[in-house]
């Protein structure tokens, strides 16, 4: 298949940008697969009412179907084609963190999404993204766009163009450039099929930030069911690179300059590089240890590059304390180390 790429950047109020807003709509209606970029990853679309749509997918991504998809809008009057009922307390949410990187799972109508969807589940998850590029092509085409990370299933979640063309060249009809995701992350997941809602995937909208628009709506202690997934990124191993990594800790010291450091890197906040080896390769996770935001957006990049580098055969990247603003981080980041974790003291 030869996949064809658009780049949006500056391009949308454009006659070459109408012109691939127009091509990009003809392919999705037609049941093809476009990849688009979100604040968050990019997203792998497809129409969510074309049953055979969806499961090229699963099989572009090469994901287990029981795994459900997040469904993206571009305003909210499309939920009444697919949501059962949702309440004004969750209206309220939508309202204070749409558009942006947060998806709500709500109670489904059947009838109108294709079954495959929602991984055979009685719920959809929906989300209404803020970056400029992707909520242009949602808006012309005018579909509930199912749109998991446009990677393949177990790697690291694409957050640049060439991210997504990597993995994706040849399987998909399209891809649109649209910079680096500004996020990093994939999307916060909510239930609100019941209450109080449970977070079942941490992203950039944290649960302090929920409670903080509707106090004592979130249960911080909830225990989710990973075995029967209510939202992508629970049950099968995520975000992993080829390349061993692992996480570090305890970075108080200097790290010994006896062996050969020259092949491996360290992602650690820029405060930190003095403890590193000089002939270490260093890459900057943050400006510091409360710069999450910028570990965030950084964490898909470096886990990307120990498997493009081909000079990198080990990779070790800082372990921030766990906070409510960490917890989607280090969600992510244990799932890509397989919790594997070293104190700087002990290499």
């Amino acid at each position: 298949m030869m996949t064809k790429t658009w780049d949006l950047r500056n391009q949308l109020q454009t006659e070459q940008g109408q012109r691939a807003l127009n091509e990009i709509s003809d392919i999705y209606h037609a049941g093809g697969l476009v990849a688009i970029p979100t604040e968050t990853v990019y997203g792998l679309g497809a129409n969510a009412c074309d049953d055979q749509a969806v499961r090229r997918i699963y099989e572009a991504k090469g994901r287990p179907s029981d795994n459900p998809l997040i469904i993206h809008i571009h305003d909210k009057s499309q939920l009444n084609d697919f949501v059962a009922s949702y309440s004004k307390e969750v209206e309220q949410l939508m309202d204070a963190f749409w558009p942006g990187p947060i998806s709500f799972i709500l109670p489904l109508k059947p009838g109108y999404l294709c079954e495959r969807v929602s991984g055979g589940l009685d719920s959809i998850a929906v989300r209404m993204p803020s970056h400029p590029i992707g909520r242009a092509i949602l808006k012309y085409t005018n579909l509930p766009i199912a749109a998991p990370s446009a990677n393949i299933s177990g790697r690291p979640s694409p957050t640049t163009f060439s991210h997504v063309f990597n993995d994706m060249d040849g399987r998909v009809e399209g891809i649109v450039n649209g910079d680096q995701s500004e996020e990093g992350l994939e999307s916060t997941v909510l239930d609100c099929t019941q209450y109080p809602y449970r977070i079942a995937r941490p992203g950039a909208i944290t649960g302090e930030m929920i409670d903080s628009v509707l106090p004592g709506s979130v249960d911080h202690d909830a225990q989710l069911n990973t075995e029967k997934p209510i939202a992508p990124g629970m049950k099968y191993k995520h975000y992993s690179p080829q390349t061993p990594v692992a996480m570090l800790t305890s970075l108080t010291q200097a790290i010994s300059e006896d062996k050969d450091w020259s092949h491996t890197l360290f992602a650690v906040p820029a405060t930190l590089q003095a403890y590193l080896p000089k002939d270490a390769i260093y890459r900057e996770l943050a400006k510091d240890v409360t710069d999450l935001k910028s570990a965030n957006h950084m964490l898909y990049q470096i886990l990307h590059e120990l498997d493009t580098d081909e000079f990198i055969e080990q990779g070790y990247i800082y372990r921030f304390e766990p906070t409510d603003e960490s917890t989607a981080f280090l969600n992510r980041l244990e799932k890509a180390t397989g919790n594997q974790q070293i104190g700087a003291d002990q290499l």
